[in-house]
């Protein structure tokens, strides 16, 4: 395999938010809105490409399993059209990864925003061939990842801040000092001290947000054990089952995941995982965020649950991450 040199990845948007820019508004407002379901990316390349080293290397990456979900799914839907057939039809497609590869190409990517469609992130990886294209993929993995999955989680806050339900909101707020932006089919379902429990349900489908607080004592409060075991006494005097005695508890058999994030300059602790019942025979994942409050008093907690045993649950994760990540 051919050793690429030393490695410059260059991610740019090339539609950078405009400070107060009439003329980039304008341009944004004639796009057409994008097409293509939540976690699909078109990837455009060659047949021989896609079934080579540069597909094998991007389905690696981009087709790796969703952690903690209970069932096997893919972290993206791909699917492949060559570059003859990139027409306008696919033009608008959500996200997409354009593999070019010639000898006058220079290694690297280079990410684009609203090209063809709004809100669209294009990704276009260049090489002077398969195999330096490839080992790049595998290189870059995770830089790659984070570029559609901040890309779909944006999507999601912008949708919620759309059609906020404002009043649950500012419900929220009252109680803990911030919010999430609230999509206006969500509702209070439960208030109980400084516990809330907001939920969207369905006949079939339960998506629950749970938010509570406690004293904070000490950063030694930020462990994945810590955190699950007050969960887990919250959820037990909160959260009931659909049998006699029977309430929600964290899966005691998966080891949780557990990871710092920054975004929007919030720094909180994220936990993943599945949730089991005690006493019943219901289940699903969940992510879970802790953060220290404003005045520095408190741990606040806000956390996504799914359960829905008919459907696959990596979207309904997803909408959680950008719902509970959206807090102001």
């Amino acid at each position: 395999m051919r050793k690429p040199g030393i490695l410059k990845v260059f991610f740019a948007a090339a539609a950078l938010m405009a400070v107060c820019s009439c003329t980039e508004r304008d341009k944004k407002s004639e796009l057409p809105a994008i097409s293509g379901k939540a976690g699909e990316i078109a990837v455009v390349a060659t047949k021989a490409q896609w079934e080579a080293e540069p597909g094998t290397s991007i389905r690696a990456v981009l087709a790796a399993d969703f952690p903690y979900i209970p069932q096997r799914e893919p972290l993206y839907r791909l699917f492949n059209v060559p570059h003859e057939n990139f027409n306008k039809i696919f033009r608008v497609h959500r996200n997409i990864i354009n593999v070019k590869i010639a000898d006058t190409c220079k290694l690297g990517i280079k990410v684009l925003n609203d090209i063809w469609a709004s809100p669209q992130t294009v990704m276009l990886v260049t090489a002077p061939d398969e195999l330096s294209a490839a080992q790049f993929i595998t290189e870059n993995g995770e830089k790659i990842c984070s570029v559609f999955r901040n890309a779909e989680r944006n999507r999601v806050i912008a949708n919620a801040k759309a059609y906020e339900n404002k009043a649950l909101g500012e419900a929220v707020a009252k109680i803990y000092g911030g919010s999430p932006y609230f999509p206006g089919n969500y509702s209070l379902k439960k208030q109980n001290g400084d516990f809330m429990w907001i939920s969207y349900e369905t006949s079939f489908t339960n998506q629950g947000i749970f938010i509570y607080r406690f004293p904070f004592t000490g950063e030694e409060q930020f462990t994945p054990e810590y955190l699950i075991s007050v969960r887990d006494a919250v959820l037990k005097e909160n959260v009931p089952a659909t049998s006699e005695g029977s309430y929600m508890i964290t899966n005691p058999n998966i080891v949780p995941g557990f990871r710092w994030v920054e975004f929007n300059g919030r720094k909180f602790a994220e936990v993943r995982s599945l949730w089991d019942t005690h006493n019943d025979f219901m289940g699903g994942p969940f992510i879970s965020d802790a953060f220290i409050s404003s005045d520095g008093k408190e741990v606040i907690v806000i956390e996504g649950f799914v359960y829905a045993p008919k459907y696959a649950k990596r979207d309904y994760l997803r909408q959680f991450e950008g719902i509970i990540y959206s807090w102001h």
